[in-house]
């Protein structure tokens, strides 16, 4: 005899709690057993500091992903502020771009130190003035630059990160804790645990506890998905970040082309039982944010849990064209990493080509062969209908028809 839906319902939720708290648990126990590797004798603050006193003196390169988050960027400057009290000298690069508009004000109104590694090779930093190189929220899957500081034969130093450990990492010291959720927090930390005294008469540090407070906040959905430790680095920058800074940031107008993008996806999108799926053509590269930000309006919509936005993004400088796209969701059951990394497979080395966290995620596929821009407007629309249906199918093969479920069993 069949369940009425309501008791099916009930029994469902309720497997999907203790499966959640099953899963948290494990969770815990992961990050334990990666601090057991990473060689944590007593606590990952003393840790850090017998690094910092070890390498006090030298000059270090801080790598983040390609398009930093305002955790990244956050966390970046507050290692850079550490290693300085160690008479360590870091620079900030990435590879991409910033182009939300959240991330623009926040380094123009930080003068958050942070730069894009130039495009022309002439003027790229000499890599000999280093001694080693940091990986701050990224393994280095995400950055295009570490493939460069591995050629120059820099050694890896120290690698702090919340996301799931991407496989092993030749690092002096690493600090992955997915259990935590955001950098940010764990930078917050070891300034909680005395690696340096933040100062509220001192600008530069105002500065750094908002955009942590912006960092910490944006990585757990407004700390709606933050967890105890979270909450307890939020309350230690509240005594000393600027709130009239961090509304001036927030409040950061979209610019023009990402409100074209939005409009496209509200055309172009495809809504199956609460699942909403858009594809908005080609973007240059320097819009890619406006993806993330389309997958967060369209959200919103009435009915709709999960919404997933791509694009193809257009490299001029390095003559390369990439499959982007965002995935958010309020549903609680929905693992975004889970479902990205079942959706899409790994490339030749294993790679998964994307991931995510709670309540969103991200993708990124190289087209590879078909990459290149041709005046052939048929060429060019074709080109994108081919990815447009393989993408779709790809995402769809994981919806269930019948209630609109996002499954990756």
């Amino acid at each position: 005899m069949s369940l009425p839906n309501s008791a099916l319902l009930d029994s469902q939720e309720s497997h999907s709690e203790a499966s959640r708290s099953s899963e948290k648990e494990s969770l815990v126990e992961k990050a334990a057993a990666l601090r057991r590797t990473a060689g944590f004798e007593s606590s990952p603050t003393e840790a850090l500091e017998k690094l910092l006193k070890k390498h006090s003196g030298t000059r270090q390169l801080v790598l983040l992903q390609d398009f930093p988050d305002p955790d990244a960027l956050s966390a970046a400057w507050t290692y850079r502020l550490i290693a300085n009290e160690y008479s360590i000298q870091c620079d900030i690069y990435y590879s991409g771009t910033l182009s939300h508009q959240e991330n623009i004000a926040l380094v123009k109104l930080t003068n958050l130190p942070a730069k894009r590694w130039p495009t022309q090779a002439s003027d790229a930093p000499d890599l000999s003035q280093y001694q080693g190189y940091v990986l701050i929220d990224t393994q280095g899957t995400t950055s295009h630059l570490t493939e460069r500081v591995r050629d120059a034969h820099l050694p890896l130093i120290l690698v702090v990160d919340h996301h799931a450990a991407q496989g092993k990492l030749d690092a002096e010291l690493a600090d992955i804790r997915p259990d935590i959720h955001a950098t940010a927090t764990m930078m917050t930390q070891y300034l909680q645990a005395g690696l340096m005294q933040l100062d509220r008469s001192n600008n530069t540090h105002v500065k750094c506890a908002t955009a942590l407070m912006h960092g910490l906040r944006s990585d757990t959905s407004h700390l709606m998905q933050a967890s105890e430790p979270d909450f307890l680095a939020a309350a230690y920058l509240s005594q000393f970040y600027d709130a009239q800074l961090l509304s001036a940031v927030l409040q950061a107008s979209r610019s023009r082309r990402v409100m074209d993008v939005i409009e496209r996806s509200l055309r172009n999108r495809k809504m199956q039982n609460s699942v909403s799926i858009a594809g908005v053509g080609y973007l240059r590269y320097e819009d890619r944010d406006a993806i993330p930000q389309a997958a967060d309006f369209l959200i919103t919509e009435e009915n709709v849990h999960t919404a997933v936005v791509y694009g193809i993004v257009h490299d001029e400088d390095e003559e390369k064209e990439l499959v982007v796209g965002s995935l958010r969701t309020n549903k609680i059951t929905l693992d975004p990493d889970e479902f990205i990394k079942e959706a899409f497979g790994q490339d030749s080395r294993g790679r998964f080509f994307g991931g995510g966290r709670s309540m969103a995620g991200g993708f990124e596929i190289p087209i590879g062969f078909l990459s290149g821009y041709y005046d052939n407007s048929d060429y060019t629309r074709q080109k994108w209908e081919v990815f447009d249906k393989q993408i779709k199918q790809k995402l769809q093969r994981l919806v269930n028809p019948e209630d609109g479920v996002l499954n990756s069993d």
